[in-house]
């Protein structure tokens, strides 16, 4: 199993000075301190680095282009890879051209280290940019098609009820040949089976899940697989799975850089904004699945014991984290992804985390042989 590493870049309240000003400036540290991070683990024999797409997001995420972070990283980095996590792919987002043309553009510029992450957003930013909630998925897979055949032809026109362009020559073309492999972010019942009947990758989560329920998505995956017919021109078979993670040289050093109140910030600002932002936008049925889930998050009560003891997060010394990740491999992840920037641990914790997971962890499970079980 390979680590990954991905960037939100966060940037919690409170903020230093008065706003905007002090937002202004915790903005700005937290992307330089993100390339310095990123640029470490590429020392380090990270695999890839996930940027995100997300608008709107005060706190948790303020990458609204990853576009733009990718392609300053491909400057600064030598072998670790580029991954979009993810371009919002429905129409309304961004036009098909403009994601064949900035994920190529990315491609070349780091001489073929792209990884392409597909989705289709939530509910707030899908309504601001205009996004039909209905029609969201077919819209998510007709644009890849598009952009897979943008990349393939020479002259390029498309005509269907829900997408008319005239014929362009559409440029560049991707570095590596046909394109970068396409991965699909899973979040919602059933869309990782979506994933393998399609030969996409399968971007996964384990923070508000149970490992066994992102076991049963990782079957499901791999089931859907064996019957795939390839959406694009390229099959990608791969699992990865993000969650929060922090290694420190002790525990006791973990607990003493703040890692539980970064932890309990994480899940209390996710819980604030889903309650303010997206239960609006949501069905009545939807609402009643949401709310309970997230009021006690709310309030407080978050179960952070329960979520360390069942390995939802991975906190701990080496050795303790090398443990946990070893289950996320023993259930058929390939690529476990590290959010290591959140909350309000410092920047020289999050370094040391991704110096010690290099150098001792990734090693490790270079060894490891998987125990995979039904």
């Amino acid at each position: 199993m390979k680590l990954d590493l991905l960037y939100e870049v966060d940037s919690p309240r409170p903020w230093e000075g008065a706003h905007p000003y002090g937002q202004r400036a915790r903005e700005q540290r937290a992307y330089y301190e993100a390339i310095e991070q990123i640029r470490l683990g590429d020392r380090l024999a990270f695999n890839t680095v996930w940027a995100v797409e997300h608008h709107f997001r005060e706190g948790r995420s303020h990458c609204p282009a990853p576009e733009v972070l990718l392609g300053a990283l491909s400057q600064v980095t030598e072998s670790i890879g580029l991954g979009f996590g993810v371009t919002l792919t429905p129409f309304g987002f961004t036009h098909p051209a403009r994601i064949a043309e900035k994920v190529a553009t990315v491609d070349i510029l780091s001489r073929g280290r792209v990884q392409w992450g597909t989705g289709r957003s939530t509910p707030m930013e899908q309504t601001a940019f205009h996004v039909d909630r209905e029609k969201s998925r077919d819209h998510w897979r007709e644009a890849i098609e598009i952009v897979c055949a943008m990349w393939r032809e020479e002259r390029f026109s498309w005509d269907s009820p829900e997408f008319q362009f005239p014929e362009r020559v559409i440029t560049p073309k991707p570095y590596q040949d046909p394109h970068p492999p396409c991965w699909m972010a899973a979040t919602s019942a059933g869309s990782s089976a979506v994933a393998g009947e399609n030969g996409l990758g399968l971007l996964s989560f384990s923070i508000m899940q149970p490992l066994e329920a992102m076991a049963k998505q990782i079957v499901a995956y791999r089931e859907a697989q064996t019957r795939a017919k390839l959406l694009t021109d390229v099959s990608t078979n791969k699992v990865a799975a993000y969650t929060l993670v922090h290694c420190a040289d002790s525990m006791e050093q973990a607990e003493a850089n703040g890692i539980w109140k970064s932890v309990g910030w994480w899940y209390q600002n996710l819980a604030q904004f889903t309650l303010d932002w997206e239960l609006e936008h949501l069905s009545a049925e939807e609402q009643g699945e949401v709310f309970p889930l997230m009021k006690p998050l709310l309030e407080g009560d978050i179960p952070i014991q329960h979520f360390h003891d069942a390995d939802m997060i991975v906190v701990g010394d080496p050795e303790r984290c090398f443990e946990k990740m070893c289950r996320y491999a023993d259930l058929g992840v390939d690529e476990l992804i590290c959010y290591v920037q959140f909350g309000y641990h410092s920047h020289e914790s999050a370094m040391r985390t991704i110096e010690l997971l290099g150098k001792e962890v990734i090693p490790a499970l270079e060894r490891y042989e998987p125990k995979r079980s039904k």
